[in-house]
C-alpha cells in the first residue's frame, strides 16, 4: 500500500516503467493507473491536488513490467465511446479497427450484418450502437470470448445475436454485409510485435499459418453469403487480397488507414 503525494507517485511509476516502455508510454500508463485506481482526473494529477491511496501499487507495477496489458489488469477498455470488458480470451480493440467500423457504418443501408471473429464483440456492438435498426450478428469459435461479448452487449443494452461457430468449418446464413478482423499475422512477423501483444493476447486471434496467410479471407469469400465484404488486413497483403477477391467474384478496393498503411479491403460481388 502506497500513501503519498500524487506528484511523487506519478514520478515513481514513470521511473519504474520507462525502462520497459520508454518515457512517453510510461507517462501514459502512469496517468491511466492513477486515474483507474483513485478516480482522479488527469487535471488533478497534473496539478497535484490531494493525497490518494493506491492499493497494491507494487503488484500493479510488476504486472506492467511483465508486459501484461493494462486493459487486462483492470479488465476493461474505452473504445469508440464504449466501456468494454476485455480478457486474455479477447484481443484488445485497436484504433485501426475503429476505422473499419466507421467505414461500415457509413453505408447508406444494410439490414443484416455479420461480424466474423467478434472477440470482445467490439465491432458488432459499435455497429449496432450506430445503427440500431440493423440486424447485427456476431460469430466466434471461442466460448470464453463469447462470454465476454455477451457481457458487453448486456452492459451496453445492445441487441446483438452471438453465434458460437468456426468459420473455417461451419456454414453461415446470408447477410448483406460480412465484416471481419480475422487473424492475419504471420509467425515470421513476431519480431515486429510488442511484448504486450506477443506475450499476453490470444495467439489464435492473431496468427495464421505462414504458408496460408489469407486462410480466413478465402473461406469467407468462398462462402458467397454476402454481396459486400469489409476486412481489416495485413498491410503487406494488399495485392494478394485484391487477387483473392477477384478469384471469388468480388470487385475489391484497398483503403489506407490513418497511418497510410494498406489496412482495409472493401469487396462487392461482381455482376
Amino acid at each position: 500500500m502506497y500513501l503519498c503525494i500524487v506528484k511523487g507517485t506519478f514520478g515513481h511509476i514513470v521511473s519504474q516503467l520507462t525502462p520497459y516502455y520508454g518515457e512517453q508510454e510510461a507517462r501514459e500508463l502512469a496517468f491511466w493507473l492513477i486515474e483507474e485506481t483513485t478516480g482522479m482526473t488527469r487535471f488533478d494529477i497534473c496539478t497535484h491536488k490531494g493525497t490518494k491511496s493506491i492499493p497494491n501499487l507494487q503488484d500493479l507495477l510488476e504486472k506492467l513490467c511483465n508486459y501484461v496489458p493494462i486493459q487486462y489488469i483492470f479488465g476493461h477498455t474505452l473504445w469508440m465511446g464504449m466501456d468494454l470488458q476485455v480478457s486474455p480470451a479477447t484481443l484488445i480493440p485497436r484504433p485501426e479497427t475503429a476505422e473499419l467500423v466507421e467505414l461500415v457504418c457509413n453505408q447508406l443501408s444494410a439490414s443484416r450484418v455479420l461480424d466474423v471473429g467478434t472477440g470482445s464483440g467490439c465491432i458488432a456492438l459499435a455497429i449496432k450502437q450506430r445503427h440500431p435498426d440493423w440486424q447485427v450478428d456476431a460469430l466466434d469459435k471461442s466460448p470464453e470470448a463469447l462470454q465476454v461479448a455477451r457481457h458487453n452487449a448486456q452492459n451496453l443494452q445492445l441487441q446483438v445475436h452471438f453465434i458460437q461457430a468456426d468459420i473455417l468449418i461451419d456454414d453461415v446464413p446470408d447477410y448483406d454485409i460480412i465484416v471481419s478482423n480475422p487473424p492475419y499475422i504471420r509467425p515470421s512477423e513476431r519480431s515486429t510485435m510488442s511484448n504486450n501483444t506477443l506475450r499476453h493476447e490470444p495467439a489464435e486471434a492473431l496468427f495464421v499459418p505462414e504458408s496460408d496467410p489469407l486462410l480466413f479471407y478465402r473461406r469467407i469469400a468462398r462462402l458467397h453469403r454476402a454481396p459486400e465484404l469489409w476486412f481489416e488486413i495485413n498491410e503487406d497483403m494488399g495485392d494478394a487480397m485484391l487477387e483473392l477477391m477477384q478469384q471469388y467474384g468480388y470487385e475489391a478496393t484497398i483503403i489506407n488507414d490513418i497511418y497510410g498503411k494498406q489496412r482495409f479491403v472493401h469487396a462487392t460481388k461482381s455482376r
